[in-house]
């Protein structure tokens, strides 16, 4: 994940198919060679749950689920931890922003759009997770995210496939909250493990009662 250029998988979530080939056509000049696409909002959630995108380009008003909703249930999936959002609407009311900015976008670019700024914002977004977490020792937690490995004071950590990605998005997300959706327990065990297998660096772990969980900025 976190990939840029022709490393990057990047999927589409539009409804128009004149823009969604618009869009595949310019990515594919700029060197993004790995594309997919959907034109439902159900459809683009499954497809990023199944290939783990490390961008994904989301339209707002999506037959199935909208915009809103798919960005809020990506950033509510610990394996997708490292993807970026970029919604791409008409929509350009302030409120609009702010509530997508707040479902977990990384970027709102709005309609009608200029090819090259769009490209210049992909490949802004994709370069500003790069080094989040790479290389950077938090408090002795070290995070090494291709080889999804972590390591505390030098010691590599035994976490599971969710717990990782878990932690890489909160440590990644520093001071931003990760929701934990109301009907699911399993990021909470998660949670749970975590701070077991963190000790004393588990500290940093805040809970946001009745919301879900937070690495201090």
């Amino acid at each position: 994940m976190s990939a840029v250029g022709e490393h990057a998988k990047i999927l589409i979530v539009e409804d128009d198919s004149t823009i969604r080939m618009i869009l595949g056509m310019a990515l594919d000049g700029a060197g993004f060679k790995d594309v997919l696409m959907a034109g439902r909002g159900d459809d683009g959630l499954d497809a990023a749950r199944r290939e783990k995108p490390d961008l994904v380009l989301l339209d707002l008003m999506l037959p199935g689920l909208d915009g809103f909703t798919v960005a809020r249930r990506i950033r509510e999936t610990p394996e997708l931890a490292a993807t970026r959002i970029i919604m791409l609407t008409a929509r350009t009311q302030p409120d609009d922003i702010v509530r997508g900015l707040e479902s977990g976008a990384d970027d709102y670019v709005t309609k009608p759009f200029d090819r090259k700024v769009l490209l210049a914002r992909v490949k802004a977004v994709l370069r500003r997770g790069l080094p989040v977490t790479e290389g950077v020792d938090f408090d002795g937690l070290t995070i090494d995210e291709p080889n999804r490995v972590a390591k505390l004071h030098g010691r590599e950590l035994d976490l599971t496939a969710g717990e990782f990605s878990l932690i890489v998005r909160l440590v990644a997300h520093r001071g931003r909250i990760f929701a934990r959706p109301a009907d699911e327990r399993t990021v909470d065990v998660q949670i749970a493990n975590l701070r077991r297998k963190l000790g004393e660096w588990a500290r940093h772990i805040e809970t946001v009662r009745g919301v879900g969980y937070r690495v201090a900025d």
